[in-house]
C-alpha cells in the first residue's frame, strides 16, 4: 500500500488536515481545523490477541473491526512507544508516533456484529493495548511482512512527569 503524506488513500482518518475531536477539547474547541497527526492507527498483533482473550473471543479480533490500518508484531508494549518514535519501512517511508490511541466504544459495536454481546467489554479489555496514532513523515510503500526499523527519541523524561 502506498503511504502518502496524507496517509493511506481512502482511509477514514487520512488527509493532511482534520477537525479537533473530543480527545482534544481540553486544548482546542471541537471542530477546530488542525494538522492531521492521526493519519494511521497502528496496533500490535500480540496486544490484539491479549484483548481478544480478555473478551473471551477465541478466534481473535479482525484488525478492521478495531480501526487498524497497520498491524505490527514483535514489538513489546507497542501501545506505549513514546511520542516522536519513528518507524521506518524498508524503502525509507517513515511514520511517527503521535499518541496512544485510547479505547472507544465504536469498535465494540462492530465486534458485537460478529460476537453478539461481547463488544461492550472492548474499551476495558483494550485499555493500554489499542496501539497508537501516527502521521506520515516520509512517503513510502508498506507491504505485508515488511520489517520496520524503530528510532526512539533521545528525550529525557520531563521532571513534571517523573513526579507522577
Amino acid at each position: 500500500m502506498v503511504m502518502g503524506f496524507a496517509g493511506f488513500e481512502g482511509e477514514d482518518h487520512g488527509g493532511l488536515n482534520r477537525s479537533a475531536c473530543s480527545r482534544l477539547t481540553n486544548v482546542h474547541p471541537k471542530g477546530t481545523p488542525l494538522k492531521n497527526q492521526r493519519q494511521l492507527t497502528v496496533l500490535s498483533s500480540e496486544e490484539m490477541a491479549e484483548t481478544a482473550a480478555a473478551m473471551g473471543i477465541e478466534t481473535g479480533l479482525d484488525p478492521c473491526w478495531v480501526g487498524a490500518n497497520v498491524v505490527l508484531s514483535g514489538v513489546p508494549s507497542l501501545t506505549i512507544l513514546p511520542p516522536g518514535t519513528r518507524l521506518q519501512l524498508p524503502d525509507g517511508g517513515t511514520f511517527v508516533v503521535d499518541m496512544e490511541n485510547g479505547p472507544c466504544k465504536f469498535p465494540g459495536e462492530i465486534i458485537d456484529r460478529h460476537h453478539p454481546g461481547q463488544g461492550k467489554s472492548y474499551p476495558t479489555a483494550a485499555y493500554g493495548k489499542r496501539g497508537f496514532t501516527a502521521f506520515v513523515e516520509r512517503e513510502g510503500t508498506a507491504n505485508l511482512g515488511d520489517q520496520v526499523e524503530i528510532f526512539y527519541p533521545s528525550q529525557a523524561l520531563h521532571p513534571m512527569l517523573q513526579a507522577l
